[in-house]
């Protein structure tokens, strides 16, 4: 073992220093290039229509009970059963 930590101390792999970084791009992305600061989702709720119909919370619940009793897929009854939960919570009623 002393022979090989001798081996070691004499040979080039514990001269060799990492290089400074001074060329190419620094992109911080992974190697893309950086893109401007903003979320994609600014412009969620921007719309170009004329007429937007905005649904009461009680409207929403009764939609939510309809198709509730309507659907047969488990991850559509856990989602209506979630939404439903949220609202009564708030509601005081839960």
């Amino acid at each position: 073992m002393i022979e090989t930590q001798m081996n070691f101390a004499l040979s080039n792999l514990s001269k060799v220093k990492p290089a400074l970084r001074t060329k190419g791009n620094v992109t911080g992305n992974f190697g893309r290039p950086k893109t401007k600061a903003g979320s994609p989702i600014s412009g969620l709720g921007v719309t170009k229509a004329k007429v937007v119909n905005v649904v009461k919370p009680d409207n929403y619940i009764k939609r939510l009970y309809e198709a509730f009793d309507k659907t047969e897929d488990p991850k559509l009854r856990e989602f209506i059963y979630t939404e439903i939960r949220k609202y009564m919570i708030q509601r005081g009623q839960w």
